[in-house]
C-alpha cells in the first residue's frame, strides 16, 4: 500500500510518498521551492544538461511513482532523500544554500564520527532526547543495540545470514527489553 503525505518546505508544500519503506519526494515541488522560475520541468532539463554527473545518475535515484494530487492520483517524477540532496547540490540558488551548508555540516560530523565512534552514540542520545524519549528508555535502547550487535556478530560467525533470522532476533530482543516487538510498535 502506498501512503502519501505533504511536507512543508520553506513554506512550500512538497508532495511525498512512501515507496519501498522510504520517503520519495516530487522532484518538481522541491525544485520549484528553490528556484525563482515558474517552470520547474524546463529548469530540471537545463540542470541535467549543466551537470552531466547528475544526468548520468538520474535513473538510479529518480522514479515515476503514483502520488496523490488535488486532481487525484497521478504518476510523478520522485526522488528519495539521497536523490533530493543530490538535486539540491546542483541548484545554484540562494534558496538552496542553507541546505548545501547543512549537508556540508552533516558530512563533516559523519567524518568526525568515523574518527571517533563515540560521537555517533552521543548524537543518537541527543536525537532521542529531542524527540522526547525518557532517559531510561534511551539507555535501554542503546543497550539493546549493543546486545543485538554482539549477537548478530556471533550469528555471522556461526553461519546464520538470512534476513528472517535477524528479524526474529530483533523481535526477541525488543520484546525482552521493551515488552513489545517492532511490528507491534509500528501498529
Amino acid at each position: 500500500m502506498t501512503e502519501t503525505h505533504l511536507a512543508v518546505f520553506k513554506g512550500r508544500k512538497i508532495r511525498k510518498t512512501i515507496h519501498n519503506d522510504e520517503w520519495w519526494f516530487v522532484v518538481e515541488d522541491v525544485v520549484l521551492a528553490l528556484i525563482d522560475s515558474t517552470d520547474p520541468k524546463q529548469y530540471i532539463q537545463r540542470m541535467k544538461r549543466r551537470d552531466p554527473e547528475l544526468a548520468k545518475g538520474w535513473v538510479q535515484f529518480v522514479h515515476t511513482l503514483l502520488v496523490d494530487t488535488s486532481g487525484g492520483s497521478q504518476r510523478m517524477i520522485c526522488a528519495n532523500t539521497e536523490g533530493i540532496f543530490r538535486i539540491i547540490q546542483s541548484i545554484p540558488s540562494p534558496k538552496a544554500e542553507p541546505f548545501k551548508r547543512w549537508l556540508a555540516k552533516v558530512g563533516y560530523e559523519r567524518v568526525q564520527e568515523i574518527e571517533n565512534p563515540e560521537l555517533a552514540q552521543e548524537r543518537m542520545k541527543q536525537l532521542y532526547e529531542q524527540k522526547g524519549y525518557p532517559r531510561d528508555w534511551i539507555d535501554k535502547r542503546l543497550r539493546g543495540i549493543a546486545i543485538r550487535q554482539n549477537l548478530t556478530d556471533e550469528w555471522k560467525e556461526r553461519g546464520i545470514d538470512t534476513e528472517s533470522d535477524y528479524a526474529i532476533l530483533t523481535a526477541e530482543i525488543s520484546k525482552a527489553t521493551f515488552g513489545i516487538t517492532p511490528s507491534e510498535y509500528k501498529e
